[in-house]
């Protein structure tokens, strides 16, 4: 099921990378805390940023509140996304005196930041590949040179074996193989590269790929003739870098992205140049917009849905000019996806109360709702994440528990068989397939102690081959480490899964410190996968935890609905839960945990550091979402109207102002003793905008009583996800985890 884009963290790790090696714990790090500032210490000769107040008033449904710090907005965002130096001067000059006083107050953690960031980048094999995915007389695959920030896209000459026997995918660059794309070349000159979409045409005659430059999530799409090496007419301008070749590669399908970020329209073009025709256009801003092909490649499939509400449109993909047709309307609260499979289609959806999905099918030319048949049932808590087809087989992902699992079914006969797993925390996922007429498909298998590994599994006879196994250069080895599935009781009873990763040695007595990560939002599952980076802080004694809390679909869809709209809370107060549940279990103790998330998990930090901030010993907001009630009543903003499903329309419903009143972040930060904050952000991000921390940050040091320190840095040249190379990333990384060491050693009160 597509979903509209949400404030999640963008995630580019096509290749899995790995942990490594111990690395002793740096003198004077984690030490006894002081209770005084030293009378040389940094921050006192470091003076605080002090952001003027403008007080802004705002009248709402009958309510008026007053914003100091409104003025942070620049009038002209969508000008700034498209070009940083649009920005106003006032409001740039601020954030370089905030990142200037960050830069100053983690001065002394800048050898740590290095050494982490030498530690994480030695456990990435620097010319990695990705397995080669097969497509007619060609494997296609992802590579990169040793110091190369971006990826190479390139292909070779398919391998005559079915299922090949290589653990590794090559030892060396292939004679034969021709780049497709080299990213680390189209990256030149600019601070900012990544790319949406990149594929090959059906008939492997034309590359194609939507690459953005500013970290806006404004893409233009590039054609290529893999025979001259030639482009191919202009670019296309102001894409949402979703697009689809049609399988007689003469056209083009993609998204136009407006300019308040949504992809309002649909367009059709010829794949080697000419214009653009005009094929669907949304006028509800509350919906977003996707295109692609269905498995079997009979149909374009035009994908529009908001958080709780479906639709989709089909177009003959042998007549691709012909107008969409409508499968099912839209009704408030149904959400469906269709797929087709020859003869039938197949419909996931949560129709007729399947709160955790249900499979359908229709054998209608076009399946109207009225035409779906049942066939694999809803099953309450047993929560039906997707499916796959293929010429002969169906394979579906599920999660019960906080744990995922793969289920095959044969099309002949309907039979079922499951890829089991035994390990108490891991992740399955489907690594997907350019084929439909084959009988192998790709999954992977990770834990928080085991690299990734990835599977050729034949579906009709059960051979399964693992192809690639994350190499970690430094050295590992699973045994030094534990992961524990743990249970949290939340404040109404239920049960909250706690993923913990740790040395086999600490012990359980809350003397080590604590990490403890957590998201809650949009249904998006927190998976228990292995990580480069954590490790860098479990073999610093740290350990590691992830808090499964509701907004996620960790139990089911349900454990989605508990954590949403006028139940939101419950995400706060679940993290709350399993950081108490560690403390009183040995994990952690009371003011020697850090609390990290991102985006939609940074209004998490947000919340729990007013409901609770005695608990934390620092918290790390990364693009947090914490200006809540300013935000859902900005119309202009890309994601608002989309998200009122999610978190309420405080402009139409007094009751949705109010709650979301009470949670607020941003609103609630009153007098009390806070924990030291990062907070962090990007200048181009159109999904939770630089004005949100650098408000947040402001507030919280007006406020705070406790003398912590309230860190702001925002990327000048990057959007949501940061900085785009591999390389660049990791160093934002390696500074989150050089402050939490330094936020819980109180590395401010050290003299200077």
């Amino acid at each position: 099921m597509k979903n509209p884009p949400v404030r999640g963290l963008n995630r580019r790790n096509f290749l899995n990378y790995s942990a490594g090696a111990t690395v002793a714990l740096s003198a004077g790090a984690l030490g006894a805390p002081s209770s005084v500032f030293a009378a040389e210490s940094l921050m006192s000769k470091t003076p605080a940023p002090k952001p003027l107040k403008k007080p802004h008033t705002i009248e709402q449904l009958g309510f008026k509140r007053t914003d100091d710090y409104f003025w942070m907005k620049d009038d002209n965002w969508q000008a700034v996304l498209r070009d940083p130096a649009a920005i106003k001067a006032d409001v740039k000059a601020q954030l370089i005196e905030e990142n200037a006083y960050t830069k100053a107050l983690l001065k002394p953690t800048e050898a740590l930041q290095t050494t982490i960031f030498e530690e994480i980048k030695g456990r990435i094999k620097e010319d990695d590949s990705s397995v080669p995915a097969p497509d007619g007389a060609w494997e296609y695959y992802v590579r990169y040179n040793i110091g190369g920030q971006h990826p190479i896209n390139a292909r070779k000459p398919r391998s005559k074996d079915k299922i090949s026997s290589e653990t590794v995918p090559f030892a060396k660059i292939p004679a034969d193989e021709q780049i497709l794309l080299d990213e680390d070349a189209a990256a030149k000159g600019h601070e900012y590269y990544a790319t949406a979409t990149t594929t090959h045409s059906p008939d492997h005659k034309l590359y194609a790929w939507a690459e953005d430059t500013q970290g806006s999530e404004v893409y233009k799409i590039y054609v290529k003739d893999l025979a001259t090496g030639q482009l191919l007419g202009k670019p296309v301008e102001s894409a949402t870098g979703d697009f689809v070749f049609t399988p007689d590669s003469q056209h083009i399908f993609w998204t136009f992205r407006d300019d308040n970020g949504r992809p309002s329209k649909l367009y059709r073009r010829p794949a080697k140049g000419g214009e653009d025709v005009l094929v669907y256009e949304e006028t509800d801003p509350g919906f977003f917009m996707g295109v692609g092909l269905t498995s079997d490649e009979q149909f374009i499939l035009i994908s529009i849905n908001d958080h709780e509400t479906s639709e989709a449109r089909l177009i003959p993909a042998k007549t691709p000019t012909a107008a969409p047709v409508v499968v099912e309307a839209r009704h408030t609260g149904v959400q469906y996806s269709v797929d087709h499979w020859d003869d039938r289609f197949v419909i996931l959806t949560n129709a007729d109360g399947a709160v955790d999905f249900q499979i359908m099918t229709s054998t209608a030319a076009v399946p109207p709702r009225s035409t779906w048949k049942p066939w694999i049932a809803h099953r309450p808590g047993i929560y039906v994440t997707g499916f796959g087809l293929f010429k002969g087989h169906m394979v579906r992902t599920e999660r019960e528990n906080a744990n995922s699992r793969i289920v095959i079914t044969k099309k002949a006969d309907l039979s079922e068989h499951e890829i089991a797993v035994k390990e108490e925390a891991y992740a399955l996922g489907l690594g997907g397939s350019m084929e439909y007429d084959t009988t192998v498909m790709r999954y992977t298998y990770t834990s928080p102690t085991t690299p990734a590994q990835t599977y050729d599994y034949d579906m009709a006879t059960k051979e399964r081959v693992l192809r690639k196994t994350q190499v970690v250069p430094s050295g590992h080895n699973p045994a030094d480490y534990v992961a524990k599935r743990l249970y949290a009781k939340a404040s109404d009873g239920v049960e909250v899964p706690v993923t913990v990763l740790m040395k086999k040695d600490t012990r359980l007595d809350g003397s080590a410190p604590l990490l403890l990560y957590g998201y809650g939002s949009y249904g998006i599952s927190m998976e228990p996968t292995f990580s480069v980076s954590t490790l860098s802080l479990v073999n610093r004694g740290f350990i590691y935890a992830i808090a499964h809390i509701r907004g996620g679909t960790e139990k089911g869809y349900n454990w989605f609905l508990d954590g949403r709209k006028f139940k939101k809370k419950n995400t706060f107060t679940d993290f709350i839960a399993a950081a108490e549940h560690l403390i009183a279990n040995g994990y952690g103790s009371k003011g020697r945990i850090v609390a990290q998330g991102g985006s939609a998990g940074g209004m998490l930090m947000g919340a729990i550091a007013n409901l609770r901030p005695d608990l934390w010993g620092g918290v790390i907001g990364q693009v947090p979402f914490v200006d809540v009630l300013n935000t859902m009543s900005d119309t202009s903003l890309p994601l608002t109207p989309p998200e009122w499903p999610e978190w309420g329309n405080p402009l139409e419903d007094k009751a949705a102002y109010e709650y979301i009143a009470s949670y607020s972040p941003y609103d609630n930060v009153t007098a009390k003793a806070y924990p030291p904050v990062l907070a962090t952000g990007g200048l181009s991000d159109p999904r939770v905008t630089y004005w949100e921390p650098m408000k947040w940050a402001s507030k919280l040091r007006e406020y705070t009583t406790s003398g912590s320190p309230i860190l702001l840095k925002i990327n000048m040249e990057a959007g949501h996800g940061g900085a785009s190379g591999r390389f660049d990333r990791l160093k934002e990384t390696a500074l989150n985890y050089a402050f939490a060491i330094w936020a819980l050693d109180k590395g401010w009160t050290k003299p200077a």
